[in-house]
Order: structure tokens, then sequence, then C-alpha cells
């Protein structure tokens, strides 16, 4: 099958069998011819055709600039001597392979002039193989056009896609690193303190146990409650590192606008279960954010929220009617900067306006994908 492929040309919308087809067709043509020279000729140029073809797969550099121009003249000599012009499709979906600019736009431009040199000379002297396929002629010509461009621009974006899911995987790769250490950070401010502290007080009550045991008493106590706050400390950690439903997080936002008698309305056009569980906990993480700012600084009575799904991003929008924020705190204030550097997480924007009420608008491109 692999060989295969590197004769008939993949995703053109035609099976091997066509290709086979154009290989035989010539045959016909040539045979057709009264003299014996031209149909040894005929076949000749056939079979040195194809061989050029395929050795043009296997080649690199300048070899297959030299093989494909060998094989536009094989073509316009079959066209002209023969009527068969179909071998120029295979030329035409071959040179929308290269992907070297300047080459592809000299190739292109060469196998389309001899082609249409090589239709309006058989034309010219009347070849009655031309007149009778008139139709599949011009088909062929437009195909001579057109399926370059098609093949070189379906490559290209090819490239592209493959490089922005590459870019994909590094973001997330960062994403990951970042998380690490983070909790690293975490971990080492949560535990290192009180661990030292229990260290130094049981290696206290270590010296002190035959000398003064009343104080070892106090001192496994005060061990006792730092090892209780560091367990408590250690389980909230370990809670914010789970991974947060969007879901979740709206259930409970609603309980907490309720208890402070903040009105709130919900407004989706998208399943919270169809965006990607990176893209949710870090919207889950903003939403939780700016609704302990409305609760604790908006003096607001009633809080709007939307979740959209566009083609390119999801977006978010939490909409109050509170007293607004500062110009000056746009950047720095109420926890806005820790939205920030998690949005950039995932290559996600903040947008805030302030007037009558304050609008935190969200969005997150969707080439974001974990």
């Amino acid at each position: 099958m692999h060989y295969f492929n590197k004769i008939f040309p993949r995703f053109t919308g035609l099976t091997p069998y066509v290709w086979i087809i154009f290989c035989i067709l010539p045959f016909y043509y040539i045979l057709k011819s009264s003299s014996i020279f031209n149909i040894v000729a005929g076949i000749f140029m056939i079979m040195l055709f194809i061989t050029c073809y395929r050795l043009s797969f296997i080649f690199k550099g300048w070899l297959v600039y030299v093989l494909v121009s060998f094989q536009i003249v094989l073509c316009v000599a079959m066209t002209y001597l023969f009527g068969y012009i179909y071998f120029s499709i295979f030329l035409a979906l071959f040179i929308g392979n290269v992907q070297n600019r300047a080459g592809f736009i000299t190739l292109y431009t060469v196998h389309l002039v001899a082609t249409i040199t090589a239709v309006s000379l058989g034309f010219f002297f009347q070849n009655k193989i031309f007149i009778t396929q008139l139709p599949f002629i011009l088909i062929c010509v437009i195909g001579v056009i057109l399926l370059p461009l098609n093949t070189y621009n379906r490559h290209k974006q090819e490239k592209l896609e493959q490089q922005l899911k590459d870019a994909n995987e590094r973001i997330a790769e960062l994403v990951k690193f970042e998380e690490r250490n983070r909790i690293a950070r975490d971990l080492h401010d949560v535990l290192g303190q009180k661990l030292s502290l229990i260290v130094l007080k049981s290696e206290l009550a270590g010296k002190l146990v035959d000398s003064k045991p009343k104080l070892v008493s106090q001192e496994i106590k005060d061990i006792r409650k730092t090892a209780r706050t560091a367990l408590t400390e250690m389980r909230e950690l370990v809670s914010n590192m789970r991974g947060k439903k969007l879901g979740d997080e709206i259930i409970r936002i609603k309980q907490i606008l309720k208890a402070a008698q903040i009105d709130f309305t919900y407004t989706k056009e998208v399943g919270t279960e169809q965006i990607p569980h990176i893209v949710e906990n870090v919207l889950s993480m903003c939403l939780k954010e700016s609704i302990n700012n409305i609760v604790k600084h908006s003096k607001a009575t009633s809080c709007k929220l939307y979740i959209e799904d566009s083609q390119t991003e999801w977006l978010m929008k939490i909409v109050d009617n509170g007293i607004g924020i500062e110009k000056e705190s746009f950047q720095q204030g109420n926890g806005l900067k820790g939205m920030r550097e998690r949005l950039d997480f995932v290559n996600g924007m903040l947008d805030i306006q302030s007037d009558r009420g304050m609008s935190l608008l969200i969005k997150v491109p969707k080439v974001i994908k974990k």
C-alpha cells in the first residue's frame, strides 16, 4: 500500500484504479498509430515517464527539478504526437507537493505554459484525437491550473495545524511545570515551617524528659496542636489542587450570592462538559475570585453570568450593578492580577469595564486542548 501511495497520489478523490487507467490508456492512443517506429517510441516514453515519476518521490534537491522538467518534456511530446494529455494530471499533483515556494511557482508556471502550448499546437494542426476529446482536454487543463494550488495549500495548512498542535502541547507542558512549582512552593510554605517546629519541640522534650517533666507535657501539647494545624492546612491544600468543575462552582456561587442577598441570573449556550479540563479549571477559579470580589466590595444587588461558545473561543461574562472599580485597580487590585496569571496559562484574556457597575469578560481560545 505504501508503494501505491507513492505512485498514485492520496487524498485526490480518485481511487488507485483510476490512476491505473490513466497509465494504461496511453497505450490505446499509441497503438492507433500506423507507424511501428511511433509505437515503439511511444511505449518507450510511457515507461520512461512512469520511471521518472516514481524516482521523483525518492530523490531530493535539484534532482527532483531535473526529473520534473524531463517529465514535462515527455508530457508535451505525448500530447503533441499521440494526443494523450493526461500525464499532465500526474505532474500537476506532484508539483503541488513541492513545498519550496520558489520551486513550486517555477514548476507550476513552466508546466502550465507547456501544457497550454501543447494543446494549442494540437488544435492548430487539427489533430482529430484532440477534436473528439475536447471536453476532457478542457477538464484536464483546468486540473493543471487548480490541482497544484489546491494540493500546495492543503499541505501548507496541514503543516500549520501540526505546528499549532506542537505549540499547544508545549503550552500544556509549561502549565504542568508551573503547577509542579506552585505545589512545591505551597508544600514548603504549609509544611516546612511546622515540621521544623515539631522537630525542634520533640528534641527539646527529649532533653527535658528527666529534669522538667511538666515542661515536657506542655511541649507535647504544642507538638499535637502544630501537627493538627499542619494536617488541616494540608487537607485544604490537597482540596485546592483537585480540578475544579465549573458546574460545581456555579452551584457554590449561587449559594454565596443568595446568602449575600444578591440576585443571580445564569445564561449558558454551551454545556460545561464540552470545555477542556484545563480551561474549565481556570474559568472556575476566575469565577470564584470574581464572585468573591462582588460579595466583598461591589455593594451590588444583582449579578449575571453568561457562558458562551463561539467557533474560535469560550467566553465567560460576569456583570454586576455595584459601585464598580477604580481604573488604577484594573491591573493589580482585588485579585485581578491572579486571574490574569491563570488565564495566561491557556492564552486567555481578561477585559474589564466599570460603568454603572462592573463587567468582566473572559475569553479563552479553543486552540488549548487538554
